[in-house]
This record gives structure tokens, C-alpha cells and sequence, in this order.
């Protein structure tokens, strides 16, 4: 026969630091059982106990969900490669910086196929950069510009503190208005202007027009989609045609006076597309010291791919290419008209490098 119900509840004994009760199992329900089973009563009696219970339960809920929601934000804006991220559980935003979208530090404005897609997606590699998705075309088309710097500011991608961030448009180059605009949102900001060989940017801008207007005409291909680049680029008396739009944006110095006039020099890369095709990192070391930026991108980042003919991306993870529209095989052009062409361009090019204070050492025959 078992022990009287008041032995057992004196054979429980309540933890003199702790303000619950303790029962004997057999007091809570009619079963036989040990009278030294006994069962813990969650309850506080004392408020403050309570209250300082609820606030520690509170808090490790809200420390759970914040490191949850940092940890997807970081996988959402993570790259190829690692990016810094601030420490988890800092909850001042002082102490603890969140991504935010901000206007661009840098801006790479031109020229047109020079190889403007390559050079971000290539500094895109750095853990300090993060990269406009598309070209915005926000001061060089009204429409855009008139919507305001919170609309261009809501294109940009969410970045950290410290980050730069940077976009890119071709046509800011070329577009009047662009470089007194660029100045009026920010007169400190870095800009990168990426050129090549003229005659060869002319071919492949040639090349890129006459892929777009076969695409477009569905049923009979236009005319001019039709011309080879000879019939394009000269006169039927043979002499130059300066109106064709792909020779005169080779012009480089008919644009970029009107930069030098807004922005200082020293304000200003110029980078060396042909060279940034051959050998990138030598390229990509000058972009980085020219941003403040810490030496990361190397040989290690690329690998040469046989096929496409020219260097392709590489990080931790994965390798990549640009997409199948960049790099196109360029139609071959008569030799003449090329040696003519270059001798054209041969004074406009030197009228280039004395207003960027550098030869680029660009053929002439």
C-alpha cells in the first residue's frame, strides 16, 4: 500500500532559489506511482520573475528572425565571390550598416562596342563592387532624366557601405547634355571611358546594326542590312563617308572635349579596349588603383576559351562567358578599305591623345 499523499508531497522539496512549485505525480493524477516522481509546475508567482522571463524569451525570438533575414539578404546580394557583410546581432544602424540602394560612384560612359559589358562584368569580380543591372540610360534620354535622381537611384543595386557602385550607358559619350548632368548629381564621381582601335569599333558597330536590323525584318531583310560594310563606309566616288553614324563615333575627340570641359582630367580613365580583349588584368589593376580600390582581380579570375576567342570569367565557383551577342565575328572588310580608313582616322586620333595627354599607338596604315 502506498504512502499517504501528505508523505508524498513532503518528499518533494521546492528549490529555495526558484519561486515554482514542485508535486508529486500521484497528486496530480490518480495513478500509483513513485512517490519521489515528482512533476515540475511551470508558473511564476513573483511578476517581476515573469516579466524578466517573458523579455529574455522576446528577445531570443526577435535575435532569431534578425539573423535570419540578414543571412537571406546577404544570399540575395551575394556574388560569384564573397562580399563582405557587417556581423550579425548588431542591432544599432550605426554599429550595423544595412544595404541600400545609392547613386553611382562611377560611371562608365563610353564608347559603344569597346567592350563597355566586358569591363563591368569583369569589375563585377571585385568584393567592393556592385553593378546596375542593364544600361539605365538615365542622363541621356529625357524621358528618363526627367523622372528624377530617386528613380535613378531606385535602379542601383543594394550595396554596403564602402562599396562602389557603378553603372553603365555607351551613349552617355556621345549624348551632349550628359556630361553637365553627370556633374550636377555628382562632381566628384569617377568615370571610365573605355575605347578601341576606330576602325575595328567601327566594323563591329557595323557588325552589331546589321545583326539588330536583320532580327527586326521578319519577313524581307532592308536594304541597308544588306550592304557590306565597304558600301557603307565609303561614297560611290570613293571618298569617306563622315556621315555614316559607326565612322563618326570613332571620332573620339569630337566628344571628348566636351567631358575635359565639365571634369577634370585626372577625373576621367581612359581605358584601352584592344588591350583589355588581350591581356585584361594589367587593365582591370589601373580601374582598381583609379576607384581606391584594393588589388583583387587577377590572372586566376580568367581562362581563355578557344571557341569564342577571347578571355572568359572565372570565381570560386563557377566559369562564364558573356552571352553568345558579344564577341560576334566581324565580316571580313577589304584590306584597301581599311589601310584608307585608318589613314583617315590617323589626325583625328592624334587630336584624341592630345587631349587625354596619351598615345594609344593606334595603327595608321
Amino acid at each position: 500500500m502506498g504512502a499517504p499523499k501528505t508523505d508524498q508531497r513532503r518528499s518533494c522539496v521546492r528549490p529555495p532559489h526558484l519561486d515554482i512549485l514542485w508535486l508529486p505525480r500521484t497528486a496530480m493524477r490518480s495513478v500509483e506511482g513513485d512517490p519521489s516522481d515528482c512533476v515540475l509546475v511551470v508558473g511564476v508567482s513573483r511578476p517581476k520573475m515573469a516579466a524578466a522571463i517573458l523579455v529574455v524569451m522576446l528577445l531570443s525570438l526577435f535575435l532569431t528572425f534578425h539573423m535570419l533575414y540578414d543571412s537571406a539578404l546577404h544570399t540575395f546580394q551575394a556574388s560569384s565571390i564573397e562580399r563582405p557583410r557587417p556581423p550579425l546581432l548588431l542591432l544599432s544602424r550605426r554599429l550595423y550598416p544595412t544595404a541600400a540602394r545609392r547613386l553611382p560612384q562611377a560611371i562608365i560612359i563610353g564608347v559603344r562596342k569597346c567592350g563597355t559589358r566586358a569591363l563591368l562584368e569583369m569589375l563585377y569580380l571585385h568584393p567592393m563592387v556592385q553593378k546596375a543591372a542593364g544600361e539605365v540610360h538615365f542622363f541621356d534620354r529625357d524621358e528618363n532624366y526627367n523622372r528624377g535622381l530617386e528613380w535613378y537611384r531606385m535602379k542601383m543595386p543594394h550595396s554596403y557601405q564602402g562599396q562602389i557602385t557603378i553603372e553603365k550607358s555607351p551613349s552617355y559619350f556621345v549624348t551632349p547634355e550628359v556630361p553637365e548632368r553627370i556633374r550636377a548629381m555628382n562632381a566628384s564621381v569617377k568615370l571610365i571611358l573605355i575605347v578601341r582601335e576606330p576602325v575595328t569599333r567601327a566594323i563591329s558597330d557595323y557588325t552589331q546594326l546589321r545583326t539588330h536590323a536583320a532580327t527586326a525584318s521578319t519577313v524581307t531583310p532592308s536594304s541597308s542590312s544588306q550592304r557590306a560594310f565597304e558600301q557603307l563606309a565609303l561614297m560611290s566616288n570613293g571618298s569617306i563617308n563622315e556621315q555614316y553614324r559607326p565612322l563618326a563615333i570613332s571620332i573620339y575627340h569630337n566628344y571628348v572635349h566636351r567631358w575635359l570641359e565639365v571634369f577634370p582630367r585626372e577625373q576621367i580613365l581612359v581605358v584601352n579596349g584592344d588591350l583589355l580583349i588581350e591581356d585584361p588584368v594589367p587593365q582591370l589593376q589601373k580601374i582598381e588603383k583609379f576607384l581606391g580600390l584594393e588589388s583583387r582581380i587577377g590572372t586566376h579570375n580568367f581562362y581563355f576559351n578557344e571557341t569564342k576567342g577571347f578571355y572568359c570569367l572565372r570565381n570560386e565557383t563557377s566559369d562564364r562567358c558573356l552571352r553568345e551577342s558579344k564577341g560576334r565575328r566581324h565580316p571580313r572588310v577589304d584590306p584597301f578599305v581599311v589601310s584608307k580608313l585608318r589613314r583617315y582616322f590617323g589626325e583625328h586620333n592624334q587630336k584624341f591623345y592630345e587631349l587625354i595627354g596619351e598615345d594609344l599607338g593606334w595603327p595608321e596604315e
